[in-house]
């Protein structure tokens, strides 16, 4: 089933909104994460893992695309640098059904700097500029930008404004801000998200001194509680890790965030609304571990959250009824 097929008309949709997102992780937010994620919140916004224009253009680009129609509202994040290939890519997203297109400019990974993918291109403003604008005259859906506060060499605060200034001249108006500058050389990824220290305070300023565009803070946040204290500043906050090792934070988006009424789902009901989709998994061919992976951190802080963790990480690879140890596992969280 291609993600063309999959899709459906937007006006059915549930509203964009990037008051709270999900960051892109890569390995971590694939179909299947996402797909989960949504079982515990209808309103956040949810990313794709970074996919290159490469693999789009020269590699098996219904792969990269699928989802579900139920992962809406759903962005694709892009990694290029290549103005006409990042518009061939944005108008194959909008065509597949996503949301919107976001451009990477955060990742500080040796393996993308080498392809002008990710930080790096925040030394080259004028680049991001072309590349936004012609992904903007591609498409009618949203383009936005992921970015740091800077690079090491390139880290004032008059440079991160004429970088954000310039990208905003070609027409963009959504800006995730990373609050750490990204070091290219000499740190790893997982460094880069620890090592250079959070400034919240500089994202704050670049939100009042560019009050008309949409600025979403990324980097740290862990509870809701935050969420709401940065809320009060800023237009938006993503999460990224947290999200990921505690999920069950999301079950409480939509009435913290969203003004929601509606019965927050429980541990087990969220796990329970994976099955059919599980089902259907292992009966096209698919592995049942491919999914629960990204269901672990449902299991925290109470009695049984260890076994739960060992069904689905390590028993899952041994037994010959998957199904049956899904049940196992969701009897461990029986009010929850």
């Amino acid at each position: 089933m291609t993600a063309v097929q999959i899709s459906t008309s937007a006006s059915t949709r549930p509203a964009l909104s990037r008051r709270f997102s999900v960051a892109p992780m890569m390995d971590w937010t694939d179909r299947h994460c996402r797909f989960f994620l949504r079982q515990l919140s209808k309103h956040a916004l949810l990313y794709t893992e970074m996919v290159t224009t490469g693999a789009l253009l020269h590699g098996d680009h219904e792969r990269f695309l699928r989802h579900d129609e139920a992962e809406h509202p759903l962005a694709l994040q892009l990694g290029g640098s290549v103005p006409a290939d990042l518009a061939t890519c944005a108008k194959m997203a909008q065509e597949a059904g996503y949301d919107e297109v976001n451009l990477n400019v955060g990742c500080p990974s040796d393996r993308v700097q080498n392809n002008m993918i990710g930080a790096c291109l925040m030394g080259h403003p004028a680049l991001v500029a072309d590349c936004v604008k012609a992904m903007l005259d591609a498409v009618e859906i949203p383009v936005t930008v992921k970015h740091r506060i800077g690079i090491n060499g390139r880290d004032s605060y008059e440079e991160l404004c004429d970088f954000v200034g310039q990208v905003r001249e070609a027409g963009c108006r959504s800006f995730t801000v990373h609050a750490r500058i990204a070091i290219l050389e000499g740190l790893s990824p997982k460094e880069n998200r620890e090592i250079p220290p959070l400034r919240y305070e500089v994202a704050a300023q670049l939100k009042q001194d560019f009050p008309d565009l949409e600025i979403i803070l990324n980097g740290g946040i862990k509870t809701l509680d935050e969420c709401r204290e940065h809320l009060e500043t800023f237009d938006g906050v993503m999460l990224g890790r947290e999200a990921y090792h505690n999920p069950y934070l999301l079950a409480e988006v939509d009435a913290g965030l969203f003004g929601g009424n509606g019965p927050q789902i429980s541990r087990a009901e969220a796990l329970e609304a994976m099955r059919p989709y599980i089902e259907r998994h292992i009966q096209e061919g698919g592995v049942m571990h491919h999914i629960t992976r990204h269901v672990l951190g449902l299991a925290q802080g109470f009695p049984g959250a260890r076994r739960f963790r060992q069904l689905l990480s390590v028993d899952v690879h041994k037994t010959e009824d998957p199904l049956a140890l899904l049940d196992q596992a969701a009897e461990l969280l029986r009010g929850r």
